[in-house]
């Protein structure tokens, strides 16, 4: 049976189309739709529940040489107050999930995971852990709200001073009042536009949404479901587990070489991923030049030729374009390339295009 977030009974107050989503009950879209909250975002503000994601502390004299030990990423001269992505694979190279790790202290960090994979994450955390480390799943007690587009530092500033919000990308605030609650405060988000991530006792999520869509109303926030995270996400080629990777695919693969240091002494999976060598398929962006809509599982053709399969796709709402991402072989990754893609039994004509499809100005 599903889980219901904090914000459970909100999301029905506001209208909210529920469906089950990584063990969760979360609103696919409100009755304004998927295009309108995608708009809001990119051109105003919108407001999303994602207290599904799971969130684990990482305490102890040990946490930092555990971290780096299970992660890809190099958190040995992260400083405090700083949020840096990572990615946890496998002893084969495989991706076990992508997360994000704030920094809190010389001997506490916040791991941010992905809600479908908190169990499995936990348990590989656990089961790797070196001396000196404790871990903590918290994820049950936080409520998690992303707050989105180019309008959201004005609409913060009605609850507090601007001054004690993070104030560059990937950085974060451990504590802070917002309207007497509260919160941790990110600059982080999943939509490729300007936006915070607030985290809130869950008692006090729902609060919290209500001041935010109170304050927000005269600046065009919107409340924003599952279907327009998507598309945004998309539209700026931000990866999605069980989609772009997943344990049979590398982050190497997936393209996320930036966040995998192989000159780190050890981690789990680096073996792997340096005995691999180049991948020999990469991660692409597709657009379509011809009619129809690029979905994932489609088979990607050159000429003839099977060279891939996309693992995310639709139509971008700001960029009024059909897109998708897929893993290609590594031989045919130019752009401008023209492939075509199976789609129901016809070929649809596509170009690769580099990555994102969608960059903020």
């Amino acid at each position: 049976m599903e889980k219901k977030t904090p914000l459970y009974q909100t999301h029905l107050d506001e209208g909210g189309k529920m469906v089950p989503f990584a063990g969760y009950l979360l609103p696919v879209q409100y009755p304004t739709g998927v295009i309108a909250e995608h708009m809001a975002v990119r051109t105003a503000c919108g407001l999303f529940d994602v207290s599904h994601m799971g969130e684990i502390v990482f305490r102890g004299e040990g946490a930092l040489a555990t971290l780096n030990h299970l992660l890809t990423n190099d958190f040995t001269n992260m400083t405090i107050g700083r949020v840096r992505y990572s990615v946890m694979c496998l002893p084969d190279g495989g991706t076990v999930d992508d997360l994000v790790v704030c920094k809190f202290g010389e001997d506490c960090y916040l791991v941010v995971v992905n809600a479908t994979n908190r169990e499995k994450d936990y348990a590989h955390m656990a089961a790797n852990l070196l001396p000196d480390t404790e871990i903590e799943d918290i994820s049950d007690q936080v409520a998690q709200l992303a707050l989105q587009g180019p309008n959201t530092k004005e609409i913060l500033a009605h609850l507090i001073d601007p001054e004690l919000l993070p104030q560059k990308y990937y950085t974060a605030v451990r504590e802070v009042i917002v309207a007497g609650i509260p919160c941790m405060i990110s600059r982080t988000g999943y939509t490729g536009e300007f936006g915070y991530e607030l985290y809130t006792a869950a008692d006090d999520g729902p609060k919290l949404w209500k001041l935010l869509r109170q304050v927000g109303a005269e600046h065009g926030l919107i409340p924003c479901g599952l279907g327009a995270r998507d598309t945004l996400r998309l539209e700026a080629a931000m990866p999605l587990y069980g989609h772009e990777m997943n344990e049979t695919v590398t982050p190497l693969e997936a393209g996320l070489n930036f966040a995998v240091k192989l000159q780190k002494p050890e981690f789990i999976g680096r073996d792997a991923l340096l005995a691999a060598g180049e991948p020999k398929r990469v991660r692409v962006g597709l657009k379509a030049t011809g009619r129809g809509i690029l979905r994932e599982e489609q088979t990607v053709y050159l000429g003839d030729t099977v060279i891939g399969t996309t693992t995310s796709g639709t139509f971008a709402p700001y960029l009024k374009q059909a897109i998708a991402m897929a893993l290609v072989d590594a031989d045919h990754t130019a752009p401008g390339t023209a492939v075509e893609v199976d789609v129901r039994g016809r070929r649809v004509p596509a170009e690769i295009v580099p990555l994102p499809f969608y960059k903020r100005g």
